[in-house]
């Protein structure tokens, strides 16, 4: 456990969403002038950001305009981090901060605000629970930018992935089973591991985002097993591919058409999200639930992110608590590198 003493301050790294229909195009502008995102050269990629958020920003404010104009997710992780500081009242003064990618409180912000808080310690904790270079590798690279700007030179480590995280799985794994008892009236329901898509580029480049995606969905699996106390059909799938470039598969919507053709019952777990934001509320709920009602999906149930749930930030409480004690630059989880050899784009070096 840290000294009590300790001034601690934990970042919070999420992508952020626009606050209102004003910001949808810079939002998007933001989101596609990343190099993570797009891997052109600067001015390319600038006028490239240019003419697709141009193209899209009229599609994503109906969208957005669907929660009632912006985002939920930055007040979701308020409350994130206000829940974060109560499970940390025991390891000093902890305060907890956002730094968000793509919207306000940018990266930025955060650093200047954690500067004049003084902490004795940093510690990054991305809210993605598996590590992707386009967002948790996008957000330390951001973060490291934004504190070298603002002068701020304190002792930091990093949490950078928690795929299988104790709190996180059983969360998920309870409010599945709950979902999948629900889905089990109306037939055999089959649990859709549902994930943020990667073009199959990354993969091939050592991204170890789909590989800690599998570990999650088995961790789930293997809880929702124990609960019903039989083991559910599953399968993982992958939503949100944008562009002409091959995204892994197989597809979300792809599955949830050949779950009608099966008259299978569908309970849909989004897994690499801990907040609801548009691809859960919007994509998952109206458009995905619209097209199971079109293919005559028996039932479709959607569980819902962790958010505040107890067990979920008692398990990021933990993580923070052991890399303070570890004193490790950067871990996965509570352990050192989690990853396979060929997942060369793992942050985590430790062995």
């Amino acid at each position: 456990m840290a000294d009590a003493g300790q001034r601690i301050a934990v970042v919070l790294f999420n992508l952020g969403g626009p606050d209102g229909p004003h910001a949808v195009r810079p939002f998007l502008f933001n989101l596609f002038n990343d190099p993570a995102i797009i891997s052109a050269p600067g001015p390319v990629r600038w006028f490239l950001a240019q003419v697709i958020s141009r193209r899209r920003a009229p599609l994503a404010q109906e969208n957005y305009a669907i929660m009632g104009g912006g985002s939920p997710l930055l007040p979701n992780t308020e409350k994130q981090a206000r829940a974060l500081e109560r499970a940390l009242a025991d390891s000093g003064d902890v305060r907890c901060f956002i730094a968000m990618r793509y919207w306000h409180p940018f990266a930025g912000e955060a650093a200047r605000d954690v500067k004049k808080f003084n902490p004795d310690q940093v510690v990054l904790l991305p809210l993605y629970p598996q590590y992707a270079a386009a967002t948790t590798g996008s957000s330390l690279d951001d973060w490291n930018r934004a504190a070298a700007k603002a002068g701020l030179d304190v002792p930091t480590s990093t949490v950078c992935c928690y795929p299988e995280e104790e709190g996180f799985i059983r969360s998920m794994g309870a409010q599945t089973s709950e979902a999948w008892q629900k889905a089990a009236k109306a037939g055999e329901p089959r649990i859709l591991f549902s994930a943020h898509g990667l073009p199959k580029r990354e993969i091939e480049r050592g991204d170890p985002y789909q590989w800690q995606v599998e570990r999650t969905a088995g961790a789930i699996a293997a809880a929702v097993s124990q609960q019903l106390g039989r083991e559910p059909d599953w399968k993982i799938s992958y939503q949100s591919r944008v562009g002409p470039l091959e995204w892994i598969g197989p597809y979300t919507d792809a599955e949830i058409e050949r779950a009608g053709q099966e008259n299978r019952p569908l309970v849909v777990v989004p897994l690499a999200f801990v907040s609801e934001h548009v691809e859960t509320l919007v994509e998952l709920d109206v458009e995905y639930g619209d097209l199971a009602k079109e293919n005559g999906v028996p039932a479709y149930e959607r569980v819902a992110t962790v958010g505040d749930d107890k067990l979920f930030i008692d398990g990021l409480a933990g993580m923070v608590r052991a890399i303070l004690t570890a004193r490790n630059d950067i871990s996965c989880g509570y352990s050192v590198r989690i990853c396979p050899e060929d997942r060369s784009r793992c942050r985590c070096r430790n062995t």
